[in-house]
C-alpha cells in the first residue's frame, strides 16, 4: 500500500540528510506544505535550528506577481526559511533521494487574512469574527482560493496534490493560548457556532428560503443549554437536529454543501488546467459527515469522488473511528488515503500502525498518509519504518 509522509519544506531546507533519511523509512512519496497556516513546529533532527515558528498564513514559494498584481487577496509570503523557494528547494532534495513529492495546500485557513481583511472571515450567530476562518461564500474569498489552489498545487517538480481545508472553516481552531474549553462544546454545538452570518450567507440563506435573522435567533436560542451547562454533549447530525429542528438544520446544511460543493469543483478544475498532464493526481483532506468544519472539511463521499481523483481521510484512533469515516466511501472508486498521526507527543500511535493500517486497508482504504516525519521524534520513525517494512510502504 502506498505511503506518503506529510513534511514542510524547513525539514529538509539546510539538512543535507533530511531527504535519504526520509527514503529509508520505505515511504515512496512525500506530501510538502507549499501553502500554509501559522504555526510553530520542532525540527528534532535538524543540524541547524530546533524550533521554526511560522508567523502567519504563507506560500512557501515566490507566488506569481502577474497572477496576483492588482488584486486586495493575495498570498503573503513567507521569511522563517532561507531562499526565495523553499518548497522548490527542498522538492528536488526529496526527489534525488527517489522520492515521488505532491504539494500539500492549505486552502480556508487564514489568520493574517481575517486580521488584515476582517470583512472576509466567518461570522457567528452572536456578530463573532473568527480571523482564522474566511467565508466561502463571499466572491473575493472564493476566486482567491481558487486561483490559490492551481498556483500553489502545481509547483515544479510536483506530481500531484492534496487540498486541506477547501471547504467551510469554522468555530474549532488551534489557538495560542487558547481559552475556550471552560464550556464543552459538543459536535452538533461546534456546527451551530460555526454557521456564518456574514452579508454573503444572509442573502445565501434567503436564497434557500431562511430568514437570516430568524435563523440567527433560533441558533442563539437552541445554543443557552449549553452556556448553562445542561446541553453541551450533543453529538453528530442528529444532535444539530435536536438542538435546531430537523426543517431549520437541514436548510443550513443543503446550502452549505451547495457551496463548500462548488468551490471544491472550481478548485479542482483550476489545478487540472495548470498541471502539466493528466496524470497529476487531485485529493482532498475531507470527512463523510458533511456538517463538519475544518481541515477535513465535510463532503458527500459520491460527490467528492466524483469531483477529485480521491480523498484523505482522519483513521487515528480505535476501529470505530476509522470504520466511521471508511465506511460511507465503500464500494465507491478513487483513492481513499487512510491519515494516520504518528507522532506519540501528539497523540499519535505508531507503534500500533502496522494493524491499524491492515485495519484500514480492510475497510477499503488503498493508501496510507502519514503524520508528520518532521515532527516525529527517532523512535517515532523507527516504529514507522518497521511498520512499513511488514505492510509494504510501495
Amino acid at each position: 500500500m502506498r505511503a506518503s509522509a506529510f513534511l514542510y519544506p524547513w525539514d529538509v531546507v539546510g539538512d543535507p540528510d533530511a531527504a535519504a533519511r526520509l527514503a529509508d523509512t520505505g515511504v515512496q512519496q512525500v506530501t510538502l506544505a507549499s501553502a500554509y497556516h501559522s504555526t510553530r513546529a520542532l525540527t528534532p533532527r535538524h543540524p541547524g535550528r530546533r524550533i521554526v515558528t511560522a508567523e502567519h498564513a504563507a506560500v512557501l514559494y515566490p507566488p506569481d506577481a502577474t497572477r496576483w498584481a492588482g488584486r486586495g487577496l493575495r498570498p503573503f509570503t513567507q521569511s522563517w526559511v532561507a531562499g526565495e523557494d523553499p518548497y522548490g528547494e527542498a522538492a528536488e532534495a526529496l526527489a534525488g533521494a527517489g522520492l515521488q513529492v505532491h504539494s500539500w495546500v492549505v486552502l480556508a485557513h487564514n489568520s493574517r487574512m481575517g486580521a488584515e481583511h476582517p470583512e472576509t472571515s466567518v461570522v457567528n450567530a452572536y456578530g463573532d469574527r473568527y480571523p482564522w476562518a474566511p467565508c466561502i461564500a463571499r466572491q473575493a474569498v472564493r476566486a482567491y482560493l481558487v486561483d490559490l489552489a492551481a498556483e500553489a498545487a502545481v509547483r515544479p517538480g510536483t506530481h500531484g496534490t492534496e487540498l486541506e481545508s477547501c471547504g467551510w472553516y469554522g468555530f474549532a481552531h488551534l489557538h495560542a493560548h487558547d481559552k475556550t474549553s471552560g464550556v464543552a462544546l459538543g459536535d452538533a454545538a461546534q456546527y451551530l457556532m460555526s454557521l456564518c452570518f456574514c452579508a454573503d450567507c444572509r442573502a445565501g440563506y434567503g436564497s434557500a428560503g431562511l430568514d437570516a435573522e430568524e435563523l440567527r435567533a433560533a441558533v442563539r436560542r437552541a445554543l443557552e443549554p449549553v452556556w448553562s451547562g445542561s446541553g453541551s454533549g450533543e453529538q453528530g447530525w442528529a444532535g444539530v437536529e435536536e438542538l435546531l429542528g430537523a426543517g431549520l438544520a437541514g436548510a443550513t446544511l443543503r446550502w452549505r454543501r451547495q457551496v463548500a460543493g462548488s468551490l471544491q469543483e472550481a478548485a479542482v478544475a483550476a489545478v487540472r488546467a495548470a498541471a502539466p498532464g493528466p496524470g497529476f493526481e487531485v485529493l482532498l483532506h475531507a470527512d463523510p459527515a458533511s456538517h463538519r468544519t475544518g481541515a477535513n472539511v465535510g463532503t458527500d463521499p459520491a460527490h467528492i469522488l466524483s469531483t477529485a481523483d480521491g480523498v484523505v481521510l482522519p483513521c487515528t484512533g480505535g476501529d470505530a473511528a476509522r470504520e466511521a469515516v471508511l465506511g460511507p466511501f465503500a464500494g465507491l472508486s478513487g483513492v481513499l488515503a487512510a491519515n494516520f498521526n504518528v507522532v506519540s507527543g501528539m497523540g499519535g500511535s505508531p507503534g500500533t500502525l502496522e494493524r491499524d493500517a491492515s485495519h484500514a486497508a480492510s475497510l477499503g482504504a488503498n493508501q496510507l498518509r502519514l503524520y508528520h516525519a518532521g515532527l516525529a521524534s527517532g523512535p517515532d520513525l523507527s516504529a514507522v519504518t518497521k511498520a512499513l517494512s511488514a505492510v509494504g510502504g510501495g
